[in-house]
């Protein structure tokens, strides 16, 4: 035998709930707003696209640049060339050279001294810069960005694209190419009267300085965002999951049975839609137990209540045995015919009780005349004759349509359960009076007799199951106690009410009311 120990143990394995990774809700929200950061990191691949159109501008601005340096050099005597190539060069931050139709270079502002143009050494930069240079190519490869050629120096105009193309088509020809750090290198050729060609030379870091440092902006307000997003993701998770895993946890408990000592929690502080169904489940969880708890009671009290005839039959059967006296031998079998009869009566209203509940939740409700169907009662009972006596009168104090939403065959059966009561409990010659009126929005249905009536302490007693207060002439087992059970039931699964009250003023008797919406007109 396992120890007690280990009981609850099993009950804990019993009752985890495994969150797979591909339903948690915690995940889903997670994954939701890291899609839509996903989105947002997207601007990376936007900062390709702004570097190229500062790329483009760039170009444009060397082409005219270049243009601009020749029509100067071709507005001024040849003496006064050299100077002026190095004044342009040192105001545009260009390196300028001059080479012949043939591509002999003829003028270099660096080989002047002028040294604005050179080219960063990758290998003698910082960490961070092999960080950026590794950024770039990532991206570039990412948006297939087209590569430009990496740069390199030629001695020979010949040996360069754009001096070639300024000496076929005199036009102004730009290239643009890759230096070793990954920073563009623009270079213009523009043909000068005598067929020569001026080329300018420059390196734009500083166009990949500005992406970089834009990149890193964004790369800041992405962290910032992504660590706030998913803190707040968790805490949207946690006030979501952490009480539906308690939800779901009370819901196993029920399923595995422990209904009655399980306590839904109804999170009272919570206003929103997972406070509603908190409260739902509750609600529901203390109906099914006090569904439960009458099951349990009802089969107590069927069991006590068959019983008693099933004791006096089997003490007639035995007597029958013993008995040869044919008058008690008559006395005996009456007595077992009654049982009989007792048991069956019994059996038919406890079968129709226990089933009551789950018919009622599958009716499918239709507007029906409850004037018309108590007079069409009332002439059958006038066609079949009404025993000791006893009249029936049907007060109609209400003229207009008595329409309720219901199942017609369920609200007979109320009217019948209650006037059979109602006759059962009046004198020879007595008077039994049904009323119909209306209280607002309220059908009222109101049965009076003139018997003895209900005790003001019996009359919610008289509605539960096995009860019944009878005529002390009346015959033992006449009735089963389950007449007026089964109406109340019908007329609160119709949204409506029955009570037992005292006549007015000083009329003896005991009066039913019972209570039903009007249907909407």
């Amino acid at each position: 035998m396992a120890p007690d120990t280990d009981i609850p143990r099993i009950e804990e394995r019993d009752l985890t709930l495994r969150w797979s990774g591909r339903v948690s809700l915690t995940r889903r929200i997670l994954a939701v707003n890291v899609f839509a950061l996903l989105l947002l990191a997207g601007g990376f691949f936007y900062l390709d696209s702004y570097r190229s159109r500062i790329v483009d501008g760039r170009r444009e601005q060397a082409s005219r640049e270049t243009r601009l340096i020749a029509e100067a050099i071709a507005s001024v005597e040849p003496g006064m060339r050299n100077p002026l190539l190095l004044r342009l060069a040192e105001d545009t931050g260009s390196r300028i050279r001059v080479f012949e139709r043939d591509g002999a270079q003829t003028f270099d502002t660096r080989a002047e001294g002028l040294r604005n143009f050179v080219l960063v050494d990758p290998d003698r930069q910082g960490w961070n810069q092999a960080i950026a240079r590794w950024l770039d190519a990532g991206i570039d490869i990412v948006v297939a960005a087209p590569r430009p050629p990496l740069y390199r120096e030629r001695r020979d105009g010949g040996q360069w694209p754009d001096v070639r193309a300024a000496a076929a088509r005199s036009v102004v020809a730009t290239t643009v190419w890759r230096a070793p750090d990954r920073t563009p290198v623009i270079t213009a050729a523009a043909p000068l009267p005598g067929g020569n060609i001026v080329m300018t030379t420059l390196n734009a870091r500083d166009i990949t300085q500005t992406v970089r440092i834009e990149r890193f902006r964004l790369g800041i307000v992405l962290a910032v965002v992504t660590i706030v997003s998913v803190l707040l993701s968790l805490f949207l998770a946690r006030t979501i999951v952490r009480p539906l895993r308690r939800l779901a946890r009370a819901a196993v408990r029920v399923r595995l049975g422990r209904a009655r000592e399980v306590v839904v929690p109804r999170l009272p502080d919570r206003r929103d839609e997972l406070g509603l169904l908190a409260r739902a489940l509750s609600d529901m969880s203390l109906a099914l137990r006090a569904r439960i708890d009458a099951t349990e009671a009802f089969a107590a009290d069927v069991t006590h209540e068959m019983k008693n005839p099933l004791a006096s039959l089997r003490s007639a059967v035995e007597g029958l045995e013993r008995v040869s006296d044919p008058a008690l031998r008559q006395k005996l079998l009456a007595i077992v015919r009654d049982d009989v009869l007792r048991l069956d009566r019994l059996i038919t209203d406890i079968s129709e009780a226990s089933r009551l509940d789950a018919q009622l939740s599958r009716a499918k409700f239709e507007p029906v005349d409850v004037a018309a169907m108590i007079a069409a009662l009332l002439a059958q009972r006038e066609t079949r004759g009404v025993e000791r006596g006893l009249r029936l009168r049907f007060d109609r104090l209400w003229h207009g349509d008595a329409i309720v939403l219901g199942e017609g065959a369920r609200l007979e059966r109320v009217v019948e359960n209650l006037i059979d009561n109602a006759l059962s409990f009046s004198p020879d010659g007595g008077m039994v009076a049904i009323a119909v009126r209306n209280e607002g929005d309220t059908l009222v249905i109101q049965i009076d007799d003139d018997g003895p009536g209900v005790p003001e302490d019996a009359r919610e007693a008289v509605f539960r199951r096995f009860q019944s207060v009878r005529p002390a002439s009346e015959a033992f087992g006449q009735h089963s106690g389950l007449g007026l059970a089964i109406a109340r039931t019908i007329v609160e699964a119709h949204q409506g009410r029955i009570t037992a009250e005292s006549r007015d003023g000083s009329l003896a008797g005991a009066r039913f009311v019972v209570r039903l919406p009007l249907a909407d007109q």
